[in-house]
């Protein structure tokens, strides 16, 4: 069934991103945010223990904290974050952006960023702007990421932010630019970066030449969300493959993702069962 309506693609098309309204049902919602904070070890309905941990210092090998700066939260194989990984409506737009069906999932992260306070200095984390590839590549393939709001997430709330449209113009706008530009994060000037709030449920995909980041909290609750991205399989990369396969069985992340220094996950739980679709999603399982 196809999920993305053609008014969707031409929003696509125009703005570089795209919102996919009750991507995921209320229940896998629930589930995802107590995860969280039941992998944090905090009541979350506690403000004060919205800043529990101090935020992880990621050349400290002593520091144990499983939250960056910026939110991003060290669990990466719950049976929630699989429940919204493996929904058929989460990968149905992935399917309809791609034109394809033989497509893996990314093993990626959760975010709380709690709102900035004068209490709490360490968590004033002024938001940011980036690309997730090296933009000096020529050319860049193409790709996708996407973000799911686990809560309703106002403007000011230090969600997701871009600059709309900028893969439309990407190409003429870095002409204008010097040689030893940094190729991973924009300079701003002429550029307008917009907030784009969002429902609890709504899951966004965005064009990876968007600049992109997420914001500055300046509400009066945490900014609560799930990663999540899809890409055509690689069969052929055995490499690859096993690293997916092994990560979801042995209950930990990628290589090259930071990890939780706690080890929490797998000594907390098994891995995540896994549907039919999310065995093909791992890797685990071949679409032929």
């Amino acid at each position: 069934m196809t999920v993305l309506s053609e008014e969707d693609k031409a929003f696509w098309e125009e703005n570089g991103y795209v919102i996919v309204r009750d991507a995921v049902p209320q229940e896998n919602l629930v589930a995802m945010i107590q995860a969280i904070w039941d992998f944090l070890e905090v009541d979350g309905n506690d403000p004060e223990n919205w800043y529990h941990h101090k935020p992880m210092k990621r050349n400290d090998e002593e520091d144990l904290s499983p939250i960056s700066l910026a939110g991003m939260v060290e669990m990466y194989q719950h049976q929630a974050i699989w429940d919204n990984r493996q929904y058929p409506r989460v990968y149905g737009a992935f399917r309809d952006i791609w034109e394809r069906e033989d497509l893996w999932v990314s093993l990626d992260r959760a975010n709380m960023k709690p709102p900035v306070r004068p209490e709490n200095p360490e968590w004033d984390h002024p938001g940011m702007i980036h690309w997730d590839v090296d933009t000096s590549k020529d050319p860049i393939p193409f790709g996708v990421q996407g973000v799911l709001y686990l809560t309703d997430t106002a403007e000011d709330q230090g969600g997701f932010q871009c600059v709309p449209g900028f893969h439309r113009t990407f190409e003429e706008w870095v002409k204008t630019q010097p040689a030893d530009r940094n190729p991973r994060r924009p300079d701003l000037d002429g550029l307008e970066v917009k907030a784009i709030p969002g429902k609890a449920g709504d899951l966004l995909i965005w064009h990876r030449l968007l600049a992109h980041g997420n914001g500055h909290n300046r509400s009066y609750a945490p900014r609560m969300a799930q990663y999540i991205t899809m890409s055509p399989a690689r069969f052929e990369d055995e490499e690859e493959r096993e690293a997916r396969v092994s990560s979801w069985r042995e209950v930990r992340p990628m290589p090259r993702w930071p990890g939780d220094r706690r080890g929490w996950e797998a000594k907390h739980y098994g891995p995540a069962k896994l549907t039919d679709l999310g065995e093909k999603l791992v890797g685990s399982i071949s679409w032929d």
